[in-house]
């Protein structure tokens, strides 16, 4: 998971997201004063830009009966994810108050009763990114407000394509013909992603099913529907890449740091990760700093599709303090703090209007094809049992780009497995 991020119109908007909450009732308590409100423990993935902690300062500073304690768990995705569950199954006796979620989490744990749903017109949604906002729900109920978003961008060296006269790919067979003849020339690796079994490789296996037209589970989980050409043509894809070499084999132990690591130090071609990438390999100390360019990622015959990343924002069903969960929540989202969340975590904010100031994009020149990734994106598969259906996800297309498994032999695997989780 990556963290991404008019002063009077934003006062008057956080006023009335807080007056609503309030009437709505959503304000009811446990332990706090009349107002449900007191100080509040937000649990989140591991912090890597160091951003969030001088922005909760701030709203400390400014609500000291409402101070914010910072839990920082794990970086990775897996890890978190276990540390929350675990600490949610305590049940009243657990200690986080808000949690900042993978987006993907959302259904298991509004699914669980371990997050209250909230008003969904007591937030200001209309200004966010459209396809943020399915993220935060399930069973047609708000569960979370997106906080977040991200998606899938394909990074290139942009000197090197402009010496062979190539433009950066748009297809597939583009992307495959580059990075297999002129990488190599060049000393490179062609291509890679997130291919550790882990949640990027089923992020990175569901980008290339959704971009060759297949999907993976239908009515939010209940229905299996991977065993397509779509699903078949985007496995072969990657495991195409592993057996002809573009794609090198340490891409298998690949996560987002190591394949980060890797194309700013100037060992690939082509590189598919999130937009904070393109942040740390234009940095100075960068050694293909200026040398760099980013569009979305490719798919058969044009554009593909990327899956949504990014975190959302709950209030745990025994949340202490909710009044005060809520009010934290506003503060977050609000525009203001979304644009500090992008200039100074380097994470795509979910308000729509930050993508079209012109300051904005002369620092994050990538956000104008950010935004045509996000609003082209499609969300993970939505079940209550993700957990598991990403284990399957992970170990089933880990051992087609392994060879141990034909493209075609894996997608009928799993849709067996995949069958199995849905039945439980």
């Amino acid at each position: 998971m990556r963290w991404i991020h008019a002063a009077g119109r934003g006062l008057l908007v956080l006023l009335v997201i807080l007056a609503g909450y309030v009437a709505s009732g959503a304000g009811a308590h446990r332990g706090g004063g009349v107002e449900g409100r007191g100080p509040l423990t937000l649990a989140t993935a591991g912090d890597l830009t160091g951003y969030l902690g001088p922005l909760l300062e701030g709203w400390n500073r400014t609500h000291p009966g409402e101070r914010v304690t910072l839990v920082e768990l794990p970086d990775s995705a897996d890890e978190t994810h276990a540390q929350m569950t675990t600490d949610l199954r305590g049940g009243d006796r657990g200690r986080f108050d808000v949690l900042n979620i993978d987006v993907n989490w959302t259904p298991e744990f509004a699914a669980a009763g371990w997050i209250r749903p909230l008003p969904r017109d007591r937030f200001p949604l209309k200004t966010f990114l459209p396809p943020v906002v399915d993220t935060a729900t399930y069973d047609g109920r708000l569960y979370a407000v997106p906080y977040v978003t991200n998606a899938g961008l394909l990074l290139y060296r942009a000197d090197i394509l402009a010496e062979e006269g190539v433009p950066p790919p748009r297809t597939w067979a583009e992307l495959e013909r580059a990075a297999r003849t002129i990488a190599p020339k060049h000393g490179l690796g062609g291509y890679a992603g997130q291919f550790l079994p882990y949640e990027g490789l089923t992020v990175n296996a569901a980008e290339a099913v959704y971009s060759a037209g297949g999907t993976i589970l239908g009515d939010e989980g209940t229905r299996v529907t991977v065993n397509s050409a779509g699903a078949r043509e985007g496995i072969a894809f990657l495991a195409r890449g592993v057996r002809e070499g573009w794609i090198p084999e340490e891409a298998l132990t690949y996560k987002e740091e190591e394949s980060k690591r890797a194309f700013q130090d100037g060992r690939l071609l082509f590189l598919r990760n999130w937009p904070y990438a393109y942040v740390a390999a234009s940095a100075p100390d960068s050694r293909v700093a200026g040398r760099i360019g980013a569009v979305p990622l490719p798919g058969p015959d044009g554009p593909g599709t990327s899956v949504l990343g990014g975190s959302n924002l709950a209030v745990g069903t025994h949340a202490r303090h909710p009044d005060s969960a809520a009010r934290l929540i506003a503060y977050l989202t609000s525009e203001p703090v979304q644009r500090q969340v992008l200039t100074r975590g380097a994470l795509p904010p979910v308000r729509a209007a930050l993508y079209e100031d012109p300051a904005l994009i002369r620092d994050f020149p990538y956000l104008p094809t950010l935004r045509e990734s996000v609003l082209a994106a499609a969300p993970r598969p939505k079940s209550a049992r993700y957990d598991q259906v990403s284990l399957v996800v992970q170990a089933v297309v880990h051992d087609a780009m392994t060879g141990h498994e034909t493209p075609e032999a894996a997608v009928r695997r799993l849709a067996r497995e995949l069958a199995a989780v849905s039945s439980r």
